[in-house]
């Protein structure tokens, strides 16, 4: 009965093995998409203030301010 326990303790070393790498892959997976998120949302959140930015500067154009 030997064999047949070291061979079932193996595959159940394996299958863990395999359950780990899967877990690691998908957190890595998990990692870039919300990486990519929060620069697509940086990036908005820039396009914003810029449109803001410009939005004020021609107002105070308009107005006459002498900052403008």
């Amino acid at each position: 009965m030997g064999f047949i326990d070291d061979a079932k303790e193996t595959a159940e070393t394996a299958g863990r093995k395999i359950q780990d790498a899967w877990e690691d892959t998908t957190d890595k997976v998990g990692d870039k998409v919300d990486a990519a998120k929060a620069d697509a949302n940086l990036k908005k959140a820039q396009a914003e203030k810029e449109s803001v930015e410009t939005r004020n500067d021609v107002k105070a154009h308009i107005r006459g301010d002498d900052d403008a």
